[in-house]
């Protein structure tokens, strides 16, 4: 009888793990917040597609996604992801934990920056973004941890006059308010400052920005309302705000 206990038991147990390995990913949809939806779901819940990904009301692009089992033993949904888009695409390994927690490593991104992606951009401003972050930490509110780096290149204002190209850097550690170093990579304005993530949650950037001597005169009179330059000709610039 026992032996029969066994048989049945390894059966039934067999049968629940291939439906589990082969549920669909469009049960997934039950589960996902009302901010999020995908225009169509394909595969499996361990290894399927989100066509149309939308997030608070924002096109993301086309989602794919390979979940790693064993982390929900310890209570983590572990998945690496691809996310593509007209313009870009994404990879990495996300981890999410308790309390809406999320924990990204090995972020590799480019993506065109423009008002679909970033709303406050000002009309016609554009450019492309570089993402290369070894590890960021979200608890839930705000970053808590980054480690890597982000280069905009090509900006352009509205009327078509280049802005330059710049470099923000987070070398990591510090507590659980990181600091970042922003740069120029060339262009008409010599930047240099920080970028501190507050408990806020929100962030400050404080610097200094200098014209170059092919800037031109518009981009130049721009600067004025800064405030009058220092010796070296830099004027002190400070941005705060709170989300």
């Amino acid at each position: 009888m026992r032996r029969h206990v066994g048989v049945i038991a390894a059966g039934v147990a067999a049968f629940l793990l291939v439906l589990i390995v082969r549920v669909p990913a469009r049960w997934a949809a039950l589960a996902l917040p009302r901010s999020v939806a995908c225009a169509s779901l394909a595969g499996t819940l361990w290894s399927g597609t989100c066509g149309g990904l939308v997030a608070a009301g924002l096109p993301l692009g086309d989602l794919e996604w390979t979940l790693h089992p064993l982390r929900l033993l310890v209570g983590r949904l572990d998945a690496d992801i691809v996310l593509s888009r007209a313009g870009g695409a994404a990879r990495g390994n996300i981890e999410l934990g308790p309390a809406g927690a999320v924990t990204a490593r090995r972020v590799h991104a480019e993506f065109a920056l423009d008002r679909s992606l970033i709303s406050a951009l000002p009309p016609a401003t554009h450019g492309s973004a570089a993402v290369d972050l070894v590890s960021l930490h979200w608890n839930g509110q705000r970053v808590t941890q980054i480690r890597g780096q982000i280069d905009v290149s090509g900006l352009t204002a509205d009327r078509g006059e280049p802005l330059g190209n710049y470099r923000l850097s987070f070398p990591g550690g510090g507590g659980d308010e990181p600091v970042g170093m922003l740069s120029d990579l060339g262009g008409p304005f010599a930047v240099q400052g920080t970028v501190h993530l507050t408990r806020a949650p929100g962030f400050v950037v404080d610097g200094l920005v200098a014209a170059r001597s092919d800037a031109s005169p518009d981009l130049v009179s721009e600067l004025r309302y800064l405030g009058a330059p220092d010796a070296q000709g830099r004027r002190q610039f400070r941005l705060e705000e709170q989300y």
